[in-house]
């Protein structure tokens, strides 16, 4: 059949370690002394998770590709473009990937080559991402509204050899000497694209085919890296999260079974995230369901594409779902939503007063919350039943084959059930560490493989994971995140500025916005129209300042850390 399932096949002999390999785990956590309830251990103070643990195959010598690509389902149709309708069958996948890795063959990419891509959602994405991690090379994601500042900040650290983008990003790449291929049809001018060397476009590299093509395939590793996401962290500005093919093997794994080739999904979350990368990208093509694709988000696309396609699952966050019921009369007059069954909420949490309202007006909907890190390459907790979802307050379970703790953030003692603290994670799909910094790994995964999350959790006598508070310094700007300290860097770039520091401001439309505190300079006299327009030229859209307090002190404590909580507090009691 095609190259990329020659490379291993899943034969009954797979099959039987798969599920040796899984035997052997649950023996291993059933010789502890678990309360099947909560699936809380007192011998150890550790939480495992209450779901089948996800079997990985033995073979060291797998990439993530071959892997989906050998998966078994009757599904027919993999991806569509919710505007154009343009689509791609399972077997069409293939063999575009198949096709794509060729000719990145030929162009010299080899295992460890950084790839970036950076453009909106489309059916190219995903055949872009499998087809470099099929030859072991790593693939980069970028954010389309990224500034041409912060997208050459992360091209200096990723350093990658080829860039994926579209006819319309290729000047926000002016000066950059990385040969590009297009993944779109557009036109780009002499003008438009400077220096920038354009080598093919997307559409020619899958059209190419394989019969004229010699690949060099190197050998490639389940512990090699595979994906670059980048993520702030616990604190501080972006940095590359290094997953590996063992990472995203076992998150296909523990999607297996949760959808089928009859449900039909939107994609309405970026790509570039692991949101949408994990889910849509790779996670649904092992189950044979079917995605539709929206370039970008828009309500009105939305609701068009759920009726047009009648879609069953529909991912969201917080401020869209608002939104949902916010305009539901007007809504359900005009779009026929009858088909939609589930709604999966992510990014962060819901209250319990906007899902009875949302289930008030949408009453046959499931709303699913769920949390996930892409440091643990979109692993945390989900729903997956309607009973489950009615824990209205938590975000469900822990993922199949997830450990937890939850660690005083004071003593670094490990706490019981319902008591709150510190969530720490481990299992099969932690990240390998972040590129190029040794220091931020080392204060993220303790030497026994535990991620500490920098949020406060607490899991209760049922097992599921209730969030409370970020003890990261985060923003989340729908969904969005947005790190105070590469704001506050720029801030005190300003000539007329002394000090600054930014905060999360909470909003009932974008669940927070960056609010600023500003100290100005002797004898300076900057506005806040001058601080929002000065930051809004140099960040993407959703980075943005958008409210501005001038004090004469910030406090702080002594080391110099500047004491959030107390501008948050100070900020609030303003509203």
């Amino acid at each position: 059949m095609l190259s990329v399932h020659c490379c291993y096949q899943r034969s009954s002999n797979c099959r039987r370690e798969e599920e040796l390999n899984q035997t052997i785990i649950m023996a291993e956590i059933s010789s502890l002394a678990i309360d099947p309830r909560s699936g809380f251990c007192s011998s150890n103070y550790t939480f495992y998770s209450k779901r089948t643990p996800v079997p990985l195959p033995s073979n060291r010598s797998l990439d993530i590709t071959t892997f989906l690509s050998s998966y078994p389902h009757h599904g027919k149709t993999a991806f569509v473009e919710a505007t154009s309708g343009r689509q791609l069958s399972f077997s069409e996948l293939w063999e575009a990937v198949d096709s794509v890795s060729t000719c990145l063959s030929g162009l010299g990419i080899r295992r460890g080559d950084v790839v970036l891509i950076i453009a909106p959602n489309s059916i190219f994405f995903p055949v872009v991402c499998l087809s470099v991690m099929h030859i072991g090379a790593i693939i980069t994601t970028g954010n389309p509204l990224n500034t041409p500042r912060e997208i050459s900040l992360q091209m200096d650290d990723s350093k990658p050899v080829l860039v994926f983008t579209t006819g319309q990003l290729v000047p926000k790449l002016a000066g950059s000497s990385i040969p590009v291929v297009l993944v779109d049809d557009e036109p780009v001018t002499t003008e438009a694209t400077g220096q920038v060397e354009i080598v093919t476009t997307i559409d020619k590299m899958m059209k190419k085919g394989t019969t004229d093509q010699i690949r060099v395939r190197d050998r490639v590793y389940q512990d090699d890296a595979a994906t670059l996401l980048y993520s702030s962290g616990t604190t501080g500005a972006s940095k590359g999260v290094i997953s590996s093919h063992r990472n995203l093997i076992a998150l296909v794994q523990a999607y297996s079974g949760l959808s089928t080739p009859e449900e039909i999904h939107i994609c309405t979350v970026p790509m570039f995230h692991i949101y949408g990368f994990g889910a849509f990208a790779i996670g649904k093509l092992g189950n044979g369901t079917k995605v539709v694709i929206l370039s970008k988000f828009d309500m009105n696309e939305m609701l068009s594409a759920v009726e047009k396609y009648r879609a069953t699952c529909l991912p969201l966050v917080p401020p869209i779902l608002l939104a949902l019921v916010k305009d539901a009369d007007e809504i359900r007059k005009k779009y026929d939503l009858s088909s939609l069954q589930t709604l999966v909420c992510g990014g962060a949490p819901l209250s319990k007063d906007l899902i009875d309202r949302f289930l008030e007006k949408f009453p046959t909907v499931d709303i699913r919350q769920g949390y996930a890190l892409t440091e643990a390459t979109g692993f945390g907790a989900s729903m997956l039943t309607e009973e489950e979802s009615r824990k209205y307050d938590s975000v469900g379970l822990l993922s199949p084959s997830l450990e937890a703790k939850i660690v005083d953030p004071e003593t670094g003692n490990a706490l019981k059930v319902n008591q709150r603290g510190e969530l720490w994670l481990r299992g099969p799909s932690i990240m390998k560490g972040y590129l190029n910094n040794a220091e931020a790994t080392a204060a993220t995964v303790d030497s026994e493989g535990w991620l500490k999350t920098g949020d406060l959790c607490y899991i209760d006598d049922d097992g599921f994971l209730h969030l409370v508070d970020r003890l990261k310094e985060l923003i989340k700007y729908k969904g969005f995140q947005v790190p105070p300290a590469e704001l506050e860097a720029l801030l005190l770039s300003h000539p007329h500025i002394s000090d600054a520091a930014v905060i999360p401001f909470p909003d009932e439309e974008v669940g927070e916005y960056p609010m600023a505190y500003v100290i100005r300079k002797s004898s300076c006299n900057i506005s806040e129209a001058e601080v929002i327009d000065f930051i809004s030229k140099q960040v993407a859209p959703y980075k943005r300042i958008r409210k501005v307090a001038f004090v004469t002190s910030i406090p702080k404590n002594p080391s110099g850390k500047i004491l959030r909580r107390e501008l948050i507090k100070l900020a609030i009691s303003r509203i």
